[in-house]
C-alpha cells in the first residue's frame, strides 16, 4: 500500500485559525452571557479549543438577521450567487490540507478519509454553483387553449440547517449550498462535537464575499433548548435534518405547527427542495 503524505500543516495554527464565535448578521461575537463549550479531540480527549456556546436569544437573533436579508438576497442575481459559490469551492481545494486536518482534530476520523471530505464538500459548492444559474420555470398553453400558464421558482425563505458530527464539513456544504443557489438565507447548527468545520465554512464564505445575514452560524451544546423557540416563530420557513431517526421523528413533530417544508435524512436519501428545484444528482439518489 502507498504511503500516505504526511500533514504540511501545523496542528496548533489550523485551530487557532478557526474563528471561536457565533456567526449573526455577519458579525463573528460572543454568546448571550458570553458562555463557551469545549471541543475536544475524540483520539485523545484533550481540549482542542473553547468555541461560544448559543443560547436561545441567539438563535431568534440569527433568525432575525436571516430574515432581515431574506428578499435582498432572493433578489440576488443568480451568476452572482453561483461566483460566491465557486468562490467558496475554490477556497476549499486550495486550503484542502488545512480544512482535512481540522476535520481529522475535531471528529476523528483518518486524515485521509478527512481529505476526501473536504473534496466531497468542494465538489457540492461548485456544483450547486452551476445549479444556480440553471433555476428556470415552465411555460404552457392552458388545457382548455385560452390562457397561457407562468411558473416560478421562488426561494422559499429562512431555512434552519442541523448537521451531524460525522460528515461536518461535507454535510454542510450539502445543505448550505443549495439553500444560497435557491436565493435562501440560512441558520446552520452544527453538532456540539464538530463546530470547527462549520465555522471554517462560514469564514471561507464570508471571505467569498457572502452578504451578512445570508449564512447565520449558531453553536450550542443544548440543540434543542436554543433552536427549539424558531419553531414557534412564523419566519421560519424550511427546515433541514440529518441524524438519527428519533431525534428527526422530534423535529418533524416540531415542524408540523407551522406546517414546515423538510428535508430529512435519516439514514435515506436527502431531498433537498430550497426551492422547486430538483438536481440530476437527486433524482439518481432517489432511484
Amino acid at each position: 500500500m502507498a504511503e500516505q503524505p504526511e500533514p504540511t500543516v501545523d496542528e496548533r495554527s489550523v485551530v487557532e485559525n478557526v474563528p471561536d464565535g457565533l456567526y449573526v448578521g455577519g458579525q463573528w461575537r460572543a454568546a448571550d452571557g458570553g458562555r463557551t463549550m469545549v471541543v475536544e479531540d475524540p483520539s485523545t480527549a484533550e481540549i482542542l479549543t473553547t468555541v461560544a456556546d448559543a443560547t436561545p436569544a441567539d438563535a431568534v437573533a440569527a433568525l432575525d438577521a436571516a430574515t432581515a436579508v431574506r428578499s435582498e438576497w432572493a433578489r440576488h442575481p443568480p451568476r452572482l450567487r453561483s461566483e460566491i459559490l465557486h468562490r467558496g469551492f475554490q477556497a476549499l481545494t486550495d486550503r484542502s490540507e488545512e480544512l482535512a486536518l481540522l476535520t481529522t482534530l475535531e471528529m476523528g476520523k483518518a486524515l485521509p478519509e478527512s481529505r476526501g471530505e473536504v473534496a466531497y464538500a468542494a465538489e457540492f459548492l461548485r456544483w450547486f454553483a452551476e445549479e444556480a444559474v440553471r433555476i428556470g420555470g415552465d411555460y404552457a398553453v392552458m388545457p382548455d387553449g385560452v390562457g397561457r400558464m407562468l411558473v416560478m421558482h421562488q426561494p422559499v425563505g429562512p431555512s434552519l440547517l442541523i448537521t451531524p458530527w460525522n460528515f461536518p464539513l461535507a454535510m454542510g456544504a450539502r445543505k448550505v449550498g443549495p439553500a444560497l443557489a435557491a436565493g435562501c438565507t440560512i441558520v446552520w447548527k452544527p453538532a456540539p462535537q464538530t463546530p470547527l468545520s462549520a465555522l471554517a465554512l462560514a469564514g471561507i464564505l464570508e471571505a467569498a464575499g457572502l452578504p451578512p445575514g445570508v449564512l447565520n452560524v449558531v453553536t450550542t451544546s443544548d440543540a434543542s433548548g436554543t433552536i427549539g423557540p424558531l419553531f414557534g416563530d412564523t419566519r421560519l420557513r424550511k427546515m433541514s435534518f440529518t441524524g438519527s431517526t428519533a431525534v428527526g421523528r422530534h423535529l418533524l413533530a416540531e415542524a408540523s405547527t407551522h406546517v414546515l417544508r423538510v428535508s430529512l435524512e435519516l439514514g435515506g436519501t436527502l431531498r433537498s427542495s430550497f426551492s422547486t428545484m430538483r438536481t440530476s444528482r437527486e433524482r439518481s439518489t432517489e432511484r
